[in-house]
């Protein structure tokens, strides 16, 4: 596994698992979080987060240019994961003046050039009714839309349910 990407609902185990493929790797560790701290419930998931790593990952807390950190040389030779694009999204969609297909290309282009093993842990959102508001449907459709590209980049593609990971791609 060189690119994986881990996509699933809420508390599906997404992150778990993917911490899991990370700490196999036996590669330095490196957690890209896109997570804001935006209230005392998001403080809770990311501390709970946080407690769950131990003292050998280093964190780097990064709202929208992960693709500049995954190109950095520094990290060429580490593990990098990426927890959570569809957050990254959200912070995409609600900072002024961002062109989100042009981000979406950069993190894609970033994915494929990046030396390092990169994971990157998503939720999919495009499994429930057509949402009624127009930006809901439009998050839905870019998340999708990202999904679709990262997922032909990546050699392992896995869908998370309750814990258990149903590959969807896996290239040797």
């Amino acid at each position: 596994m060189k690119k994986a990407l881990i996509l699933g609902g809420a508390r599906s185990g997404k992150s778990t698992y993917a911490e899991k493929l990370a700490i196999s790797s036996a590669l330095p560790k490196l957690y890209i979080a896109t997570a804001m701290r935006l209230d005392e419930e998001m403080n809770a998931r990311i501390d709970h987060h946080i407690r769950r790593r131990d003292a050998s990952w280093h964190t780097i807390e990064e709202k929208i240019e992960v693709a500049s950190i995954l190109t950095d040389a520094r990290w060429r030779k580490h593990v990098i994961l990426v927890d959570c694009l569809t957050l990254w999204m959200s912070n995409l969609m609600f900072t002024d003046g961002e062109d989100v297909e042009k981000r979406r290309k950069e993190l894609c282009d970033a994915v494929g050039a990046s030396e390092a093993t990169v994971i990157l842990v998503t939720n999919e959102v495009g499994l429930g009714i057509v949402p009624m508001h127009p930006l809901s449907r439009r998050f839905r459709d870019e998340a999708g839309w990202l999904h679709q590209a990262l997922a032909q980049i990546c050699d392992t593609v896995a869908f998370m349910a309750a814990g258990l990971p149903m590959m969807l791609k896996s290239v040797p």
